[in-house]
């Protein structure tokens, strides 16, 4: 399965959240945050992380081993077997702990029922983070949480494949019409030009490019079915019908990433992931980083974040919130980028960034023009119906996959 994707989550875990709402419903949870008596003095936090392995991991105990031997606290950093899962059900349960990531596709879930405390503005120049993650993890106007990290889409280019096909660097695509032209000569040598993920985590990218999205800045209105939305959903059609783009399970590949290391695809959209992921599995590939082609509208491209969670049930906020600012430093951050390969969510550390990885500066720079993950509550069943529909797009109706995810959303955001 494809990193950093947001249907990576268990029907378990999407059952936990379910139950956390319903339990939001009739148990006061609304009103939680400041009926929770306060601990002053030494805490003993609880954090729950969902880690990528044991670098990652790693990295978080020794960041909290050391405020917290600073501090004067103690700090238990649990790595999460499924985190959505147990961070649901541990807050459905009234005994969440203190401070936890929060993926930018559940984060809705969660504020919308009282469950995380909105301390986003309380960090040190929170203004310092990207306006994107900001946006992503506002609700109902508060900045709940400080963006931990974030990964954004860019263009993969095989270089070897590139050239046996004819291109040199002038055919680079910067825009659709070039995309589809350099597809159209790479199609001509007998190669498959793009291996393009089936989901909106990718195909979004394209609405973006043409100005449009799925639900409004508010996350209240949906906005799929739209000029903007059906034309960009025309165009990865016709790359689709034509053999231009291929899903990866058209190139007998689990994901975009795989289809592009065994040489099956010589362009691909992922995120700074891929990187971590072709060294590791095909590490001879040899390739470029460009960003996304502008549409229409202009350049466009998906966010992948989470955040530093605070429970509104905790007892130790004011040392949770010490905590986050420790953890989202500029120099804890760059500690983080170094050890775990993501990129720093503060825009005061880019220049260091990108100078110590300058082959990530498309992806950095994409935060810039990046759009988050759909802002809203109880939507897990009607992104699951979209995915189904863009995975039938090469035969289907784009202007019937934007209909019915507008009337699933009515009904969703609608509902009590």
């Amino acid at each position: 399965m494809a990193p950093r994707t947001i249907t990576r989550a268990a029907v378990a875990g999407l059952a936990a959240v379910a139950l956390l709402g319903s339990a939001a419903c009739g148990s006061g949870f609304d009103d939680s945050s400041g009926d929770t008596a306060q601990s002053s003095g030494p805490a003993s936090l609880q954090i729950l992380i969902g880690s990528s392995g044991e670098a990652e991991t790693k990295a978080v105990q020794d960041a909290a081993a050391k405020w917290a031997s600073s501090s004067g606290n103690t700090a238990t950093v649990t790595p999460a077997q499924d985190l959505t899962q147990q961070l649901g059900q541990a807050l459905a349960g009234g005994t969440p702990p203190d401070v936890f990531y929060v993926d930018a596709a559940q984060f809705a879930n969660y504020a919308s029922v009282g469950a995380l405390e909105p301390y986003g503005d309380k960090i040190s120049n929170s203004g310092d983070f990207y306006e994107s993650l900001r946006t992503t993890f506002t609700y109902d106007g508060k900045l709940y949480c400080a963006p931990k990290d974030f990964s954004t889409l860019a263009l993969q280019i095989n270089t070897d494949l590139w050239s046996k096909a004819g291109l040199t660097d002038a055919d680079v695509p910067t825009t659709w019409e070039q995309l589809t032209a350099a597809a159209q000569k790479i199609k001509a040598k007998g190669q498959v030009a793009l291996a393009l993920g089936d989901t909106r985590d990718r195909v979004g990218a394209f609405m973006v490019q043409n100005g449009g999205w799925l639900v409004s800045k508010d996350g209240k209105q949906p906005t799929a079915d739209t000029p903007e939305n059906l034309a960009a959903l025309q165009y990865v059609k016709t790359m689709l019908g034509t053999g231009l783009a291929k899903y990866p399970k058209q190139l007998d590949a689990g994901w975009s990433g795989e289809a592009f290391g065994k040489g099956k695809a010589v362009m691909t959209i992922e995120g700074n992931w891929i990187k971590g992921a072709l060294q590791n599995d095909f590490p001879n590939v040899k390739y470029k980083v460009v960003a996304l082609p502008a549409g229409p509208k202009g350049q466009g491209t998906l966010s992948f974040t989470q955040c530093w969670g605070i429970a509104a049930k905790s007892k130790y906020k004011d040392q949770a919130i010490k905590f986050v600012e420790a953890m989202t430093s500029g120099e804890q951050q760059l500690t983080f980028a170094k050890a775990v390969g993501v990129m720093p969510s503060r825009q005061s550390v880019r220049d260091q960034y990108t100078a110590a990885n300058p082959e990530d500066k498309p992806f950095i720079d994409g935060a810039a023009y990046a759009q988050g993950p759909v802002n809203a509550p109880k939507m897990d069943s009607v992104l699951k119906d979209l995915d189904t529909g863009l995975q039938a797009l090469a035969n289907g109706d784009p202007k019937t996959v934007l209909q019915n995810f507008d009337k699933n959303a009515k009904a969703a955001l609608g509902g009590s």
